[in-house]
């Protein structure tokens, strides 16, 4: 693939985040009676996560910025152009994907999903916005 991509499909993308972002957020708003909302939440948490990193990825991309080789490469590269504000939350959130790979202890699993309710779902959907500006704006 190249580095570089048209506009309309870096719209796609954004949008294909949007939806991903938004269904999130519902997901934070469900009464929890039960476990399998903490672990819906969490994956739909996981999925946004990757979709947001990939997606600032490729926006540094387009703009001709190609050093990235990882998720934090890609934060601290948008961290630096602008596009968060708040790295280091960023790179909690991207330690705390990482864990819920892996987590088998429902204690770290509640942390965890309250973090998303009360931070994470804030910071996506920022990307989002600032995203949609920065796209219009680089015309």
């Amino acid at each position: 693939m190249s580095f570089y991509m048209n506009r309309e499909r870096l719209y796609e993308k954004l949008d294909d985040y949007k939806r991903a972002s938004t269904r999130l957020k519902e997901a934070t708003k469900i009464k929890v009676d039960s476990d399998i909302v903490y672990d819906g939440v969490i994956q739909r948490f996981e999925f946004t996560f990757e979709l947001s990193w990939k997606l600032m990825k490729t926006f540094l991309e387009y703009t001709g910025i190609t050093e990235m080789k990882s998720p934090r490469a890609t934060i601290r590269e948008a961290n630096s152009y602008g596009l968060i504000e708040d790295g280091e939350q960023w790179i909690d959130m991207m330690v705390d994907r990482n864990k819920t790979s892996h987590i088998y202890d429902e204690e770290e699993a509640r942390l965890i999903y309250e973090k998303i309710k009360n931070y994470y779902c804030h910071l996506l959907s920022d990307l989002y916005s600032k995203l949609e500006q920065e796209i219009m704006r680089i015309k």
